[in-house]
């Protein structure tokens, strides 16, 4: 008897459902109170986010608060995927740098293209407080530094204890999750490289997977159905 034909990793109806909450979010866009599109030049800085003083006023009126934390050699488009498809969907978008410089003031990050960023904050201005998402983008050394940031994971260990949702895409599940011990027990996916795939306690092949209350993907080809994944989850909340 023939095999059967392999299964394919992404369902069509999951990729229809999606373009049709983008196309949502798009023709939406402008009934929510966004900010201004910033405009990129060549050799000059992108700020992506609303800054916490924003985060807070949309908290105030029921929104949810989301924090993508960056560092030098994150990956642009993911972070970019993130930050844009979660604004529009109504979320207050805080980008914040893990850079030991931002707490001095700098908070430019040169992304792993190149690209420079300039950040809402620094980490340590976000310890303390409550968020509803907190998501990492990935790219190298980006993931590394997000690692190595003592304030950031002690929010994302917070966020695991308290149930409330985490998420990291590309390098960033292996590295700054599984890395500090936060997929313990839970299924992930990230970036295949064979390296990056075994540090993870269950790794799956899945180009998106949530498992509990953190949700994981592949890289910047499958960053738009993470973030869109993220909008999903967080409005059942």
């Amino acid at each position: 008897t023939p095999e059967p034909a392999p299964q394919s990793r992404t369902q069509p109806a999951s990729i229809l459902e999606s373009m049709r909450l983008l196309a949502l979010l798009a023709g939406t866009a402008s009934a929510l109170a966004l900010r201004p599109q910033p405009q990129l030049h060549a050799g000059r800085s992108l700020r992506p986010g609303r800054g916490v003083a924003m985060a807070a006023a949309n908290d105030a009126a029921g929104g949810y608060r989301v924090l993508v934390p960056i560092a030098d050699g994150s990956e642009e488009i993911e972070t970019s995927c993130i930050t844009d498809t979660l604004t529009r969907a109504g979320a207050a978008v805080t980008v914040a740098s893990v850079m030991p410089r931002a707490e001095e003031g700098d908070l430019v990050c040169t992304m792993s293209r190149n690209l420079k960023v300039v950040a809402d904050a620094a980490i340590g201005s976000c310890a303390g407080d409550a968020w509803d998402l907190i998501a990492l983008p990935g790219g190298m050394p980006g993931a590394k530094h997000l690692k190595e940031s003592a304030a950031l994971q002690a929010l994302l260990a917070s966020q695991r204890d308290s149930d409330r949702l985490f998420a990291a895409v590309c390098a960033a599940p292996a590295v700054a999750l599984a890395g500090n011990g936060l997929l313990e027990g839970r299924r992930a996916t990230c970036y295949p490289a064979p390296a990056l795939r075994e540090a993870l306690p269950q790794a799956s092949d899945d180009l998106v997977v949530k498992d509990g209350n953190v949700i994981t993907s592949q890289g910047p080809g499958t960053s738009l159905l993470f973030a869109l994944r993220c909008v999903e989850v967080q409005s059942q909340a």
